[in-house]
């Protein structure tokens, strides 16, 4: 049996997650039910203090958190227990940290891999800060081309009617977003392409990825997780009638799937690399044949898996985090 471990879960506001489909709230119960101590606490809560030396000149406390001891149980309403008060957290005493807040993928988000750093892999974080700032969840896929439907990232509006002319209908997302949120489906005659990149260029500075939209859709939009590089279960999310987005935020419905030769195709191909990378938990999301993204910030759908009758990743995610932490 695996020694007692310390566990920092740095995640949004615990109060606020739905337990029956939250991906840290199982990671949470498992890692309880193996005998580890928690504590939560948010990004907003971290402290970076540089030039702090103890007497025999060695850096302490130099990354903190204000944060709580914390239990759960599977009860709506009562699903979390706090130990204690805040309190300051030397995070560099855990011997994990679980970075699992939700994107938007902005510079506070940027800046929270660059604190964790200080820490890790003396830490354990979990994925690898350094590899989650350089493998954003819609850019990192740009790297196996062969694997995806045609693509465009840019800001250049000619580019993108020229790409809609080419595709005649396409899927228009914000380049850092996440649950759906923000994507657009146009087709050829739509007149409301020119509104929408006048409306997100007048807010945001950065690019958007247009991807041809894939009709196989309709029959699913595939979530694989991959832990340390091997797919292990498999969930499928089926668009609501009306709706181009699988997204279970925005009303998809799960269902029970199996992973065909292509999606092995497309693990074996990308698996090498994510496991190199430190990227333990990742979350890829399958159209048909193509791979679309590549999600490791804070996958989802462990949950969901189970419940369809698929293996026990929380189990398999702890299964290989003890054994990395020795």
């Amino acid at each position: 049996m695996a020694r007692p471990l310390k566990v920092a879960v740095q995640m949004d506001p615990i109060e606020t997650i739905a337990i029956d489909g939250d991906s840290t709230f199982a990671l949470m119960l498992e890692a309880q039910k193996r005998g580890h101590a928690l504590w939560h606490y948010e990004v907003r809560h971290m402290s970076l203090r540089e030039g702090k030396t103890a007497v025999d000149g060695v850096r302490t406390e130099r990354l903190t958190a204000l944060a709580r001891p914390v239990t759960v149980q599977r009860v709506r309403g009562a699903h979390h227990q706090f130990g204690g008060p805040p309190a300051i957290l030397d995070l560099a005493t855990m011997d994990v940290v679980l970075m699992r807040q939700d994107p938007p993928f902005d510079m506070a988000y940027i800046t929270a891999t660059h604190m964790l750093e200080h820490i890790h892999p003396a830490t354990l974080v979990v994925n690898d800060p350094a590899s989650v700032r350089d493998a954003p969840e819609k850019l990192l896929v740009t790297h196996f081309p062969e694997l995806m439907p045609p693509t465009l990232i840019t800001w250049d509006l000619e580019a993108i009617r020229s790409f809609r002319a080419e595709h005649r209908d396409i899927i228009v997302k914000p380049l850092f977003g996440n649950g759906g949120a923000g994507v657009f489906r146009i087709r050829q005659d739509d007149e409301n392409l020119a509104s929408l990149l006048e409306m997100h260029f007048a807010r945001s500075r950065e690019p958007l990825m247009i991807q041809r939209y894939e009709p196989a859709v309709r029959r699913g939009d595939k979530r694989v997780i991959l832990i340390d590089g091997e797919p292990l279960g498999a969930i499928n999310r089926v668009p609501a009638e009306g709706e181009a987005r699988s997204n279970m935020h925005v009303g998809g419905r799960a269902e029970a799937v199996e992973l065909s030769p292509r999606d092995r195709e497309i693990c074996a191909r990308i698996g090498p690399l994510l496991r190199e990378r430190g990227l333990l938990f990742v979350g890829i999301d399958v159209i048909g044949d193509w791979l679309t993204e590549i999600n490791v910030t804070s996958p989802t759908g462990i949950q969901e898996i189970v419940r369809f009758g698929g293996a026990d990743l929380a189990a398999a995610i702890w299964d290989k985090i003890e054994a990395k932490r020795g």
